[in-house]
């Protein structure tokens, strides 16, 4: 049985405009972007008089908890953990109606390279990217993949979905890790976290994977080419030895850490290694679309 990929539509706020064949509308890879970048960046507007948006780094994950088997593919929501009485805490408290209106961002930097007629103009939100050295300054690229979300967040006052949103968001950070600590959160741990529940109004993601592409006039110059070096540096994220902590008395380090450490680090190499030697993107220009 063939699955539909489901995709957010294309609106005002998501519609990418420039490197229009690099967009990604697809739910699984956003939300694969979002879930596994260790940090987002979300952003808010504080008050109607405040020149300055805002924007905090916090962890959260896109899942269901009407729904706790769907997939990445799924419609999700996004989950943010944070103090309960931080500015967005209070701002989302007193929004009312569909909540506050935020911005979420994630990106993964998987090399650094040459190509592009310029540097990406966004980097929604990343995770591991390469860079791409090419021919000439203005051409020198990034391999990438980024994210933005729109939604509007409201407190979990449940409390079964409070502690399930608190249980998702800490195996986030290393998997299975809930259970190998003391739980359940005790009252004071219970009253000073609060989450924040992001309903998804629309998204969409920039993927950048391949080898450098220069313009035809320097690949054409035998005296350009023969000076300088073009390629991809590739650039992902690993894991160190694990380094026990001061008041530490368990001898050994977990398994389920062991394991996640070397399962992210080898799907990182392979990821940036394998992005460092695809074909390049090729631009498709559309009706409409902006001239670099």
């Amino acid at each position: 049985m063939v699955r539909h990929i489901l995709e957010y539509p294309k609106e005002v706020h998501n519609t990418v405009n420039r490197y229009k064949h690099q967009a990604v509308y697809a739910l699984t890879t956003i939300h694969t972007i979002i879930n596994t970048s260790p940090v987002l960046h979300v952003s808010f507007t504080p008050s109607p008089t405040d020149p300055f948006p805002v924007i905090l780094p916090l962890i959260g994950q896109m899942a269901s908890f009407s729904r706790p088997s769907a997939s990445l593919g799924d419609s999700l929501d996004c989950y943010l953990h944070g103090y309960v009485s931080s500015r967005i805490m209070n701002l989302s408290r007193a929004s009312g109606g569909k909540g506050l209106p935020i911005c979420i961002a994630a990106s993964k930097v998987d090399g650094l390279g040459t190509s592009a007629p310029s540097l990406p103009p966004l980097l929604l939100a990343s995770s591991n990217t390469p860079k791409v050295l090419t021919l000439t300054p203005n051409s020198h690229n990034y391999n990438y993949r980024s994210a933005v979300l729109f939604g509007h967040a409201t407190l979990v006052e449940d409390l079964e979905e409070k502690l399930w949103a608190m249980e998702l968001i800490t195996n986030s950070v290393v998997p299975d890790r809930w259970r190998h600590t003391r739980v359940p959160p005790n009252a004071a741990e219970m009253q000073s976290t609060q989450i924040l529940k992001v309903k998804i109004d629309s998204g969409s993601a920039k993927v950048r994977e391949g080898v450098p592409n220069d313009e035809k006039g320097d690949l054409g110059d035998k005296n350009v080419l023969g000076a300088v070096w073009t390629g991809v540096l590739p650039l992902y994220e690993q894991f160190g030895e694990p380094v026990p902590g001061p008041y530490n008395e368990v001898s050994e380090v977990p398994a389920h850490v062991l394991v996640y450490k070397e399962t992210t680090n080898k799907t990182n190499f392979e990821y940036a290694e394998a992005a460092a030697r695809k074909d390049a993107p090729v631009k498709k220009k559309e009706p409409g679309e902006e001239e670099d």
